[in-house]
């Protein structure tokens, strides 16, 4: 049996009721199927920097829970339709895992010692690990994570950054700036610093700089 003849094929009247059938169920469908709004993709997130490490192990997702950080982040990956809001990859299509994580973006003052919790966005897993680069670069000298893939990762995140005008500055750089703002008091005591969430202050996890570093040098 061919399908072209087959509406032909059938009585006027049955044919009719067909038609209008199909017209009702193309309308309900045309908002449905209506183009979403293009995203703007921020591909300067990629650029933020790492977090202080008297803030390590202090934010939202531990002081708020697990019900919070699970509504927060799913929020986030709706907002953006699933997509990276940095590169603009499809969760389904992401490099690495076809899922979106949650990332934290923060205002960090260095001088007053305080990190200031802004929101949530959705990125791939490529896209978090370029931030990430520090945890990353531990992870890779600890053997938990190829070369191969630390490489993949600093090329995407590099891309991302070029494609858009963008460079992030080299390991050196940034230790470099961090060592002359050290020098020149620019950098707030281990004691002093601060999360900032909701009005909150929230003081580091770890009392001082040794504490931290028997704790991450497992």
């Amino acid at each position: 049996m061919q399908r072209d003849g087959m509406a032909e094929s059938l009585p006027k009247v049955e044919r009719s009721a067909i038609l209008k059938v199909a017209e009702k169920l193309a309308e309900r469908l045309k908002g449905k199927l209506r183009p979403r709004p293009k995203l703007r993709l921020r591909p300067e997130i990629l650029l933020c920097p790492n977090v202080p490490a008297p803030m390590h192990g202090v934010a939202p997702r531990v002081i708020m829970g697990l019900k919070w950080w699970d509504e927060t982040r799913r929020a986030a990956y709706r907002s953006t339709s699933f997509h990276c809001l940095a590169c603009g990859v499809w969760k389904g299509a992401a490099k690495g895992h076809r899922w979106l994580e949650g990332h934290e973006l923060y205002e960090v003052d260095y001088a007053r010692g305080t990190m200031t919790y802004v929101e949530t966005v959705a990125l791939c897993h490529y896209c978090h690990c370029y931030i990430h680069d520090g945890r990353m670069t531990a992870e890779l000298q600890r053997g938990r994570i190829p070369p191969q893939k630390f490489r993949a990762v600093l090329r995407h995140g590099d891309a991302v950054l070029a494609a858009a005008g963008l460079r992030r500055p080299s390991w050196r750089e940034r230790d470099d700036a961090v060592r002359e703002m050290i020098c020149n008091g620019l950098i707030a005591k281990w004691k002093s610093w601060r999360l900032v969430l909701n009005g909150k202050k929230y003081p580091p996890k770890f009392k001082t700089k040794e504490a931290w570093e028997k704790a991450y040098a497992r």
